[in-house]
């Protein structure tokens, strides 16, 4: 049995993987090679205060979006007669947690007394917490299986939010209205993603507020937002204790190289997030036996994918960043080659995160991200001092793992997850390298 066939879905899978793919692809490029002469044109001090303000203000998505994604694509695709009820809940309830959000942002530019320029732009590109609150729209569509409808909107906003990375690039512009394109970028998408729902499925104002739902989706995903806490944490807390401990310049030379982690991580995001709403299906059907088999094939190939693009990575470092970045950014070359393979990591924990949201175990997902964010931050503190940027991109990989794969171990519930992964480093490379036949099947 193929891991593509679901009772007659196969070619609707396939279309929204190649949809999603595509789009996917169009939208990394376009941003990475923009963002390569935005980095060209700042130098890496001001292209490292720019990934400073983003990577800040990404510590606070977390509230905003309160761990709800993916509930709602589970329960959209549970619920698809309830449709403007939970959508309309799931927006308001985003919008009182971005309010939260953007307040306790503000106070710890306060607390922590952040310099009047990085404050002021941290404020600004803050305004991405309100925004976020449309991918509502974006999960209603991954949870029907049908991403081409906000594809068109990705590539339209990548496609204009370039025109005007271009604009400020032949004007001269400062870096302040780079930030503020940035933030800019989120508007755009957020309106086509409201065009999208209009045009394709409804009006926006047929959603509405239901009392009783609310508290049942702030339960369900109250573990998700601990979870989601710790790993915005770990993943974003090392560019800002590099340019609290070391310096902004850093900043600029460790996130070129996550840049290209960007490239290669889409993939296995792109197949667990696709093929989620189908397993749901099986799982509800209670054919575990499938079920098991199928989850099996879907973590083999979302990991082997990861692997074999890490090693591809990793060896060709070098080559990447002089022939993109340029000769300022060869610092980051050690760095790339270390953390090219935290793409397998991620791999792991979305594959594996995806099995805990189908099999609704998701309150113990706190404990594994909560293990990943203190060894991050623990040997941050503790190797930043000494090893400067290569010793938080070793602490990278160590977390991703811990958080991915060991925790597992450790939670009862959550080991049928660790042997499904461990079989995957053993054997799963025979699923990828078979896996024309695995879709025929």
């Amino acid at each position: 049995m193929g891991l593509f066939r679901f009772t007659g879905n196969k070619k609707k899978i396939i279309t929204n993987v190649l949809w999603a793919m595509a789009g996917k692809t169009i939208n990394l490029f376009g941003q990475f090679l923009v963002g390569i002469l935005v980095a060209r044109y700042l130098g890496p001090e001001q292209y490292g205060i720019m990934n400073y303000v983003i990577s800040y203000v990404f510590l606070f998505t977390i509230i905003s979006s309160f761990g709800l994604s993916n509930i709602e694509v589970r329960e959209l695709a549970k619920n698809p007669h309830d449709i403007n009820a939970i959508m309309g809940t799931s927006f308001r309830l985003r919008l009182a947690f971005s309010t939260i959000a953007y307040i306790l942002l503000g106070l710890s530019l306060l607390i922590f007394r952040t310099d009047a320029f990085t404050s002021c732009m941290i404020m600004t590109y803050g305004l991405i917490l309100y925004t976020g609150s449309f991918d509502v729209i974006r999960n209603y569509f991954t949870s029907i299986v049908k991403n081409k409808y906000v594809v068109k909107t990705e590539i339209s906003r990548t496609i204009i939010g370039a025109g005007i990375k271009i604009f400020l690039l032949w004007i001269k512009a400062p870096l302040a209205l780079f930030i503020i394109a940035t933030m800019f970028d989120t508007i755009l998408v957020a309106s086509g993603y409201c065009i999208s729902y209009k045009t394709y499925v409804g009006k926006i104002s047929d959603w509405f507020y239901k009392k009783e739902l609310a508290p049942y989706l702030i339960k369900q995903s109250f573990p998700l937002l601990l979870s989601g806490a710790a790993v915005i944490v770990y993943q974003r807390i090392d560019q800002v204790m590099i340019g609290n401990m070391i310096d902004k310049e850093s900043v600029g030379y460790f996130s070129t190289a996550g840049r290209f982690l960007e490239l290669i991580i889409f993939l296995p995001h792109v197949l667990s997030q696709t093929i989620s709403p189908l397993l749901v299906n099986l799982y509800q059907k209670e054919d575990k036996s499938l079920y098991q088999i199928k989850s099996q094939q879907f973590v083999d190939i979302v990991v082997w994918t990861s692997i074999i693009m890490s090693f591809i990575v990793s060896l060709s470092a070098y080559w990447l960043v002089r022939y993109t970045f340029g000769e300022r950014y060869l610092l980051a070359v050690p760095v790339l080659q270390i953390i090219a393979f935290k793409t397998v990591g991620q791999a792991l924990s979305s594959a594996g995160g995806q099995l805990i949201i189908i099999e609704h175990i998701q309150k113990w997902a706190v404990i594994r991200n909560m293990l990943g964010c203190l060894f991050c931050v623990l040997l941050n503190y503790l190797l930043i001092p000494h090893y400067g940027i290569i010793g938080s991109a070793y602490v990278t990989i160590v977390t991703v793992f811990i958080s991915g794969y060991i925790a597992n171990a450790l939670i009862p519930s959550y080991r049928h997850i660790f042997i499904i992964e461990t079989k995957t480093f053993l054997t799963g490379w025979k699923e990828f390298f078979n896996i024309k036949q695995v879709i025929r099947k």
